[in-house]
């Protein structure tokens, strides 16, 4: 915190929504100028993404559904973290589960907010390497309607500018990951 600066102080804390991957609340917070008001933020666990990148240098990524943007989106593989896990383990299943791949090389790329004006969730972000091809697929979730689909760092680049549906935390990653990319 930066010297001089005083946060604003919670004066109440309603619950709104409690769901299976996030819960919704209101809080009532006095600034440090005296103003009040009412800041709504979804409570989520976390979650983990990988950066797939085959022998060949081909990016894994997934074109799954996506109910709030009433289409698909190309996204890196991700998932919430469960309760108790890391976001190693979290990403390490996913990556089984939305794709058929298993690597066993792995290097965090970093961490960082997803949406910090609403939501305290946090994505941790890694890069894997070494991939195999698993002869029996982990079997994925009953929600989940996933393409598995493959770009090189340069098609990925360019679909992007073109303004192909693409999510943040993978455009994100995506950069992040570029130093290690061929």
């Amino acid at each position: 915190m930066p010297l001089g600066r005083e946060l604003p102080q919670l004066l109440r804390q309603k619950l709104l929504y409690k769901g299976r991957k996030f819960n919704f609340e209101v809080n009532r917070l006095r600034l440090p100028n005296k103003a009040e008001g009412e800041w709504e933020c979804i409570r989520h666990p976390g979650g983990a993404l990988v950066v797939p990148v085959t022998a060949d240098n081909q990016l894994v990524l997934v074109r799954q559904y996506r109910f709030a943007v009433q289409g698909r989106v190309l996204e890196f593989p991700a998932g919430t973290l469960e309760p108790n896990e890391e976001p190693l383990e979290t990403i390490q299943r996913e990556i089984q589960e939305e794709t058929g791949y298993r690597a066993h090389k792995w290097q965090k790329l970093g961490e960082f907010f997803l949406a910090p004006g609403y939501s305290d969730e946090i994505i941790y972000a890694y890069i894997a390497q070494d991939l195999e091809k698993l002869e029996v697929p982990l079997q994925q979730d009953e929600d989940e309607d996933i393409e598995i689909v493959l770009f090189t760092p340069e098609q990925l680049e360019k679909a992007i500018k073109e303004g192909e549906p693409v999510d943040a935390k993978s455009i994100s990653s995506f950069f992040l990951a570029r130093q290690f990319l061929s």
